[in-house]
C-alpha cells in the first residue's frame, strides 16, 4: 500500500464486492466513476505541470493533455494513455479526476503522462482511432527532447476499447509507420483486444459500429490479438476479477498468444475484487499492486 495516497473506503470495497458478480453497465460504470472521483478529490494533487488541450488534428477530440513531473530531469519514460468507452462513448477527462488519475500516478513517479483524446466511431470508423493513437505517438517522439523524454522509453497504454486502438497500432503491422511502432512497450488494462459481435457481448453492436462489419472473419482480421507475433513489443496485461463479458477471456487470449509466439509468458496482473471500471479508477490510490507492476515493467520491459 502507498500510504501517501487515499485509501479506498471500506464501504466502496463492499459495493464493489456486491455488484461484482452481477456487473451490468452503464449504471455501474457511472457509479464507479463517481465514487472513485470522490476518493481522488480527498487528497491534494501532486505538483505536476499540466498542459491541456494540445491539438494534433482538426477534430475537437484530436487533443491531449500532458502531465509533467515538477522537476527538470531528462531521459524520462513516457506513458501515452488511451481511455475506454465502448467505441461510441468516453472522454479523456470523464470527470476532473477520471482519467487524469492514471497520468497523475505516472507523473508523481517521474514519468511523463499523455492523456490521449481520439475520434469515436460516430466520427471515424476503423482505423480512425488507431490513426489518432499513431499521431500522438509520432508527436511524442518528435517533441521528446523538449519534454525530457527518452525516445527509447515511450510506452502506450490502453483501457477497454482504448486497448483495441492501442493494440491495433502495436501488433498489426499494417498500422505501423515505415520505421515501426517506435515504442518500448504496451500496457493493456481490461482491454477489448478482440473484436466480436457474439451474443455474450453486450457491446457487440458498438463493436460493429466502429469496425463497420459484423462478419466474423473480418472482425477476426481486425482484432489486435490476431496479429501478435514473435517480434511484438514487450507487453504487460492486466484485468479484474469481475470483468465485462469476454474481456477477461480475450486478455487471457492475448497472454497465451504472446507466450506462444515469444516462448515465454508476458507479465500478467489479476486484480482481485476489481471490476472493469475500477481496474482503471483505482489507479493513484493507496492500493498500488497494479501500479508497482507497471513501474517495474517500464523499468525493465521484456
Amino acid at each position: 500500500m502507498d500510504q501517501t495516497q487515499p485509501e479506498i473506503p471500506t464501504d466502496l470495497r463492499a459495493l464493489m464486492a456486491e455488484i461484482g458478480p452481477k456487473w451490468s453497465p452503464p449504471g455501474h460504470v457511472k457509479m464507479m466513476v463517481d465514487r472513485f472521483s470522490e476518493v481522488h478529490k480527498s487528497r491534494p494533487h501532486d505538483g505536476l505541470q499540466v498542459t491541456r488541450d494540445v491539438a494534433y488534428g482538426e477534430h475537437p477530440r484530436q487533443t491531449f493533455d500532458v502531465y509533467m513531473p515538477a522537476d527538470d530531469a531528462t531521459g524520462r519514460a513516457a506513458v501515452l494513455f488511451a481511455h475506454g468507452g465502448a467505441f461510441l462513448d468516453g472522454h479523456r477527462n470523464r470527470t476532473e479526476e477520471i482519467y487524469s488519475n492514471v497520468l497523475r500516478y505516472f507523473g508523481r513517479n517521474g514519468i511523463v503522462g499523455i492523456n490521449i483524446g481520439y475520434r469515436l466511431a460516430g466520427a471515424a470508423q476503423y482505423p480512425g482511432a488507431t490513426e489518432d493513437v499513431a499521431a500522438v505517438v509520432a508527436w511524442a517522439r518528435e517533441h521528446a527532447s523538449e519534454l525530457g523524454i527518452d525516445r527509447d522509453r515511450i510506452f502506450l497504454m490502453g483501457h477497454s476499447a482504448g486497448a483495441a486502438h492501442t493494440g491495433s497500432y502495436v501488433y498489426d503491422k499494417r498500422r505501423h509507420p515505415a520505421e515501426g511502432p517506435g515504442l518500448a512497450g504496451h500496457i493493456v488494462l481490461s482491454g477489448r483486444v478482440r473484436a466480436d459481435n457474439l451474443p455474450e457481448n453486450p457491446n457487440g453492436h458498438k463493436v460493429v459500429a466502429y469496425y463497420g462489419t459484423d462478419d466474423p472473419a473480418a472482425l477476426d482480421d481486425l482484432s489486435s490479438v490476431t496479429h501478435v507475433g514473435p517480434d511484438s513489443i514487450p507487453t504487460i496485461v492486466a484485468w479484474g476479477e469481475f470483468e465485462n463479458p469476454l474481456i477477461d477471456v480475450y486478455c487471457s487470449e492475448l497472454v497465451f498468444r504472446l507466450a506462444q509466439a515469444k516462448r515465454r509468458s508476458p507479465p500478467v496482473v489479476w486484480l482481485r475484487g476489481h471490476n472493469h471500471t475500477s481496474t482503471m479508477t483505482h489507479i493513484n490510490t493507496a492500493e498500488d499492486t497494479f501500479g508497482r507492476e507497471v513501474l517495474a515493467f517500464i523499468a525493465d520491459p521484456r
